[in-house]
């Protein structure tokens, strides 16, 4: 029996790190269970919606960029991964 299940159900904090000028994302899973079992697409959705979660909570037009610039890059690569 093959069961499927939609949508994602992977808990992954995005934190933001960095000087000023220059930040980065970091990601961290935030239930480490079945680890071994996870799909590539499930964890970039995953990351973006972390990074969904993480803009509501920022000011800074700064971050606002990089959170952004993020998605922007996980959402061409999900689509690469798709239409392979």
């Amino acid at each position: 029996m093959n069961i499927i299940e939609t949508g994602t159900n992977l808990n992954i904090e995005a934190k933001l790190y960095g000087e000023k000028n220059s930040k980065n994302i970091v990601y961290s899973f935030i239930e480490p269970q079945h680890s071994l079992c996870v799909d590539k697409r499930e964890i970039l959705l995953s990351q973006i919606q972390a990074c969904e979660r993480l803009s509501n909570y920022l000011k800074e037009e700064t971050d606002l960029k990089t959170i952004n610039n993020e998605v922007s890059s996980l959402k061409m690569s999900l689509d690469f991964m798709l239409y392979q």
